[in-house]
């Protein structure tokens, strides 16, 4: 039987890239010792508050059909809290409410981006968004970064890139896989060129709360860039609720409108309850996250000492999120390969960063998502399979 032409434009590297987590998923089924740090699924339960809410709200009979938009509640809290972290002018007019921030990207491309338009994106990039484009047609030009630059984005690169055809720029700030954070004045670069070749800006933030080093800047509250930028965040990372599927878009009201045509033909609204949870996420005061957020630091710190000193590895320190990068070049394997044996040899599950594009080709993404004790014991074992192949190399 005949399949359509978009199977073949969202299948590709990015799916292909979780191979060797599946594979990990399959050995521990069948009772192997392994570490897995190649997912980003926080190991943190939601607050207990959060689940009280959506429980209360279930018993109240919220399990009806609820606004395609999403509850006029959440939306006013997401845009309060927006305006206060950011000093963007929004309201819940300027919000969609979507299953997710990946979710977020797919509709925003849906309803900015035409077969045979580009859309320039920071590269290394996060493994979806290939497909996301993929599927409406869009061509990704991708932006290669430096790992001795901290991977962050240069603007003279981006400008070099931009042509006729150039519909839209996503960037994603704290940056997955990389950690990487973007500055103000690169921002105000960036910002100069989008209104220079009125262009879109899709701004990825989901690891907006996990901030270590320096402030986070939301470009939608630059000067002339609230009309051309669609901010997506969600509560997946900072409130340990990735499989409550929840997350939003803000950006102009008209980009709301068509949002919400689209979630109508394709999700009808997300579940009263989840919203309702997802609202006193926003709104309560929560120390939970703020552990949360310090936890995450104090794992970061915990690899990059761990991982500095060995021969053959070389961590690059993250501004943010939940992953370190580690450069393995030098122990002569590619990350792919290095990768399979920490597995195979080693009992723990990493991804390769060739996954994410050329500019991560050599380094392996770690995962801060088991407790530093585990984390520590995982450390250890990347070590010693560094050391394993130096030693083997030298024999």
């Amino acid at each position: 039987m005949r399949y359509s032409a978009l199977t073949q434009r969202i299948t590709g590297d990015g799916a292909a890239a979780w191979e060797i987590h599946d594979r990990a998923l399959a050995m521990r089924e069948q009772g192997r010792d392994v570490l897995l740090l190649s997912v980003g699924d926080p190991d943190f339960d939601t607050p207990r508050t959060i689940v009280d809410a959506a429980v209360d709200s279930l018993r109240a009979g919220d399990t009806h059909y609820s606004d395609i938009r999403g509850l006029h509640g959440l939306r006013q809290s997401i845009a309060r809290r927006h305006r206060q972290r950011c000093g963007q002018a929004v309201e819940a007019g300027h919000v969609t409410v979507l299953p997710g921030a990946q979710c977020g990207v797919y509709a925003v491309a849906q309803c900015l981006l035409d077969p045979g338009d580009e859309v320039i994106v920071a590269e290394p990039m996060y493994v979806t968004y290939e497909a996301v484009f993929g599927a409406c047609g869009a061509k990704v030009v991708p932006v290669p970064v430096r790992p001795e630059n901290g991977f962050r984005v240069d603007p003279a690169d981006v400008a070099r890139r931009v042509t006729s055809r150039t519909r839209a720029l996503l960037l994603n700030s704290p940056n997955n896989p990389s950690g990487a954070s973007l500055p103000l004045h690169t921002w105000q670069e960036l910002a100069q060129l989008c209104i220079a070749h009125d262009l879109w800006l899709i701004s990825d933030e989901v690891y907006s709360d996990l901030l270590y080093e320096g402030t986070h800047i939301s470009p939608a509250s630059l000067p002339g860039m609230a009309e051309r930028t669609a901010t997506i965040n969600s509560l997946s990372k900072s409130h340990a609720m990735t499989g409550w599927r929840i997350g939003w878009v803000i950006g102009p009201e008209l980009l709301a409108e068509h949002l919400a045509n689209l979630s109508l033909c394709m999700l009808f609204g997300l579940p009263d309850f989840v919203q309702r949870a997802a609202q006193v996420a926003l709104e309560a005061d929560l120390p939970e996250v703020t552990q949360m957020r310090e936890e995450y630091r104090r794992r970061r710190d915990l690899v990059c000492a761990m991982l500095d000193d060995c021969p053959g590895l070389r961590p690059v320190r993250p501004d943010g999120g939940m992953f370190v990068m580690a450069d393995v070049r030098q122990t002569g394997l590619d990350a792919q390969a290095f990768a399979e044996r920490l597995l195979d040899g080693y009992g723990v599950s990493v991804l390769a960063g060739e996954a994410f594009g050329p500019s991560a080709a050599g380094h392996i993404r770690i995962g801060l998502v088991i407790d530093r004790l585990k984390l520590t014991d995982a450390c250890q074992r990347i070590v010693l399979c560094a050391k394993g192949v130096l030693r083997q190399r030298l024999a």
